[in-house]
This record gives C-alpha cells, structure tokens and sequence, in this order.
C-alpha cells in the first residue's frame, strides 16, 4: 500500500490517509450562514477519500471577518456547524474549522465595522485606515479565538486550525514590515510573536483533547521587509516549545501586499474585475497587478522552504502549495512530512483522492489557472470554472 493512504496520528485523531483538504474560501455562507451548499460541498471532500476538510474562513469575532458574507464561529452557528460536522462524519472523514482574525485584510466597508491591526496602517483592501490594536483589545480578540474554539469542539470539529498566515491579524504581528510597536508587543521576534502565541496557548488551554490544533504559519510574507525563513523557522521553535499545537501547517504569501504567492500560476485580472461592482472595477484593475504580480507555477512550490523546518522541528508538519500528484505526496511523507494539504486539486475534482487510492489517476486535472479565486463572489459559490457548475 502506498504510504499516501496508510493511517496518521494528528494529536488526539487517527486519520486515515495523508491527504487534507486545506482552507479554500467557499463562498456558500451568504449572509455568515451555514447553508446547504456548504455543508454539501464539504460532504462531497469527505466522500471523495481526504481524511480531512477544512471549513475556511470562519472569522472569530464580526470586526475578523474578510467581508460580510463570512462566517463568524460563535454560539449561533453551533447548530449549522453540527450539521456539517455530522455529515462529514458520515462520509467516514474528520472535520476542521480554521479560525482567524482578518485583520489588515478585512473590509471595513463591507463589514461596517472597523478592524484591527499591530500598527496604524492603510489597507486597500480593507478600503480604511486600520488603528493600532490597544492592549484591551488584544485581550478581547484573544477571549474571541477561545470562544470560537470552545464552539467548534461543541460542534462537533476534530481539529481547529489557527491561522496564522497570509497577513491575517496574528501573522502581522510577525511581520517586520506591518509591525512596527514600540511595546511588548513589537519589535524583537520575541515580542512579535508573543501575541500569536498567546492565542495559540489559549486556544490549546481551551480545547485539551478535545479536538486537535493546528496552526497554518507564514514562512514567507513574499514582500520587502516581511517575515522570512531566518525568522519564522525560530517562531516555529517557539511554538513546538509551547506545546501549544499538534502540527504546523506552513504557508507563505500576504492577502494584504502579495496575493498570488500562496497561488502560483496564471493571474486572472479580467475575472477579478468582473466579479467586482461595476462602479469600482477600474481602481481594482488599477490596483490588482500591484498586489497579485505573476510567479510561475511548480509542483509543490513551498517544499524547498518547508525542508527548512523540517530540518529543524521535530513537530509533525503539513505540506501545502501545488500538490497534484500522487507521487509527491508519496515522496512528501517519505521525507518527513505526516500531512499534505490540496486546495485548487480537490476544488477540480473532490475524488480525486479516492481515485489516487484506486490507482485510476496520478495526477488532478488542474490547469493551475486560477480562474477559480474570483468564484468565491459569485452565486454559484468558490468553483473550478472547467466544472459545470450544477456538478460544483
């Protein structure tokens, strides 16, 4: 049998094979609600062989969400999340809930609220000027990811991920280049990173063993004067050393300055300016370019970096970033990594890990366009456009 589908431990869990499906927004919480689209659309991962699916993005607090139609993980959406979980659970796979604070990356306008970030900044796409973040409000996003945390295990999560990646609120605290504090807060990498870890600390205190917890961490902002390898293999030290998490699951890339990092492939501006309201499509083909600059696509992009860490950690890590064949998660685990995470390659066709297993296919379908991303804002949901969207 291939090491790809043989059974892991992820802290409490047994999972069944090796494959997750990663945190891929997916447009099917109109209004922040729990719908049937999203709950089939997670069923239809589950039965399709990952022993895994990520809900993305469930925001910890209303100021956290990226844009309105999030969810936000709290008491009232218990019930809708049982019954996802539940029917996860019946597909024979287990079910994660990744949490965040948008941060830098909310949009103030959509949202109608004002969010937060380490340092008084401007953000394109959150369309406002975003204050500092003062101690009392530190304490009470830090109370917001254990509430949301303490709600996922009620509703029946295995695994909640924090995410601590792509210039969210906790991954710009890491950054040199969005924080520039003068408090404990910022400046030395310890101070940077002493409020993402005490929100992962937290977290954990909340959960137990309850459910597992990851955390989804920047190697690389992928921008001037951001986080990089020196740095944030130490803040995995850190974290290791904490025991706060069960596996690391690292990622790279800025929502906020360097969108196409953590994509890789073609750069679908027309599709994006499309998907926006007509009467600000002319400022975001404007703007998109400078925020979404191209990088050729490679098949696992991010493992030259993830090496890096596993060098140097001993915690159980999860690979991500263009996974889409069967023979490089083979040589992933062979390396040492316990987990992979697909994203674009189970949008195109959630079975395909069933079908890996099989022996039927060696490689997703996916063509690395990217046409996929401004699906997120249409009815149908977040979609592989090649897909006829009543299969999607």
């Amino acid at each position: 049998m291939r090491r790809a589908f043989t059974p892991a431990r992820l802290g409490p869990l047994t999972l069944k094979n090796r494959i997750l499906k990663a945190a891929t927004f997916e447009g099917r919480t109109r209004r922040g609600e729990v719908t049937p689209e999203l709950i089939d659309f997670h069923a239809e991962v589950a039965r399709g062989g990952a022993a895994m699916t990520t809900v993305a993005y469930c925001a910890v607090s209303r100021d956290g969400r990226v844009f309105r139609d999030c969810l936000v993980l709290d008491e009232d959406s218990v019930a809708g999340l049982r019954r996802l979980t539940d029917a996860v659970h019946a597909e024979g796979a287990a079910a994660s809930a990744q949490l965040g604070h948008a941060g830098l990356v909310a949009d103030a306008v959509s949202n109608k609220m004002q969010s937060l970030a380490p340092s008084r900044r401007f953000s394109a796409p959150g369309r406002s000027l975003v204050p500092a973040a003062k101690a009392v409000d530190l304490a009470r996003v830090r109370d917001d990811f254990v509430r949301a945390a303490r709600c996922a295990v009620e509703a029946g999560f295995d695994c909640v991920e924090v995410h601590v990646g792509h210039n969210y609120l906790l991954s710009s605290f890491l950054s040199p280049n969005l924080n520039k504090r003068k408090d404990e807060y910022g400046g030395s990498l310890e101070n940077r990173a002493r409020f993402p870890r005490e929100v992962l600390a937290a977290v954990r205190d909340a959960v137990g063993d309850r459910a597992a917890v990851t955390a989804k961490l920047n190697m690389s902002d992928g921008v001037k004067r951001g986080l990089w390898l020196d740095e944030s293999i130490e803040v995995a030290r850190q974290i290791q050393a904490d025991g706060s998490v069960d596996a690391l699951q690292l990622t790279g890339g800025s929502s906020l300055l360097n969108g196409m990092y953590f994509f890789r492939g073609d750069v679908p501006i027309d599709e994006f300016v499309r998907s926006q309201p007509a009467a600000i499509r002319p400022l975001v083909r404007l703007y998109l370019p400078r925020i979404m600059p191209t990088y050729p696509f490679e098949e696992a992009f991010f493992l030259p970096f993830a090496r890096q860490f596993r060098e140097a950690l001993d915690l159980p890590l999860i690979l991500l970033g263009g996974i889409n064949r069967v023979d490089t998660i083979e040589h992933a685990v062979d390396e040492g990594f316990t987990f992979v995470a697909m994203a674009r390659a189970l949008l195109r066709e959630p079975d395909l890990p069933k079908r890996m297993a099989a022996e039927q296919n060696a490689e997703s379908l996916c063509i690395h366009c990217n046409k996929c991303a401004p699906t997120i804002y249409s009815r149908a949901g977040t979609h592989c456009v090649l897909v006829p969207q009543a299969q999607a």
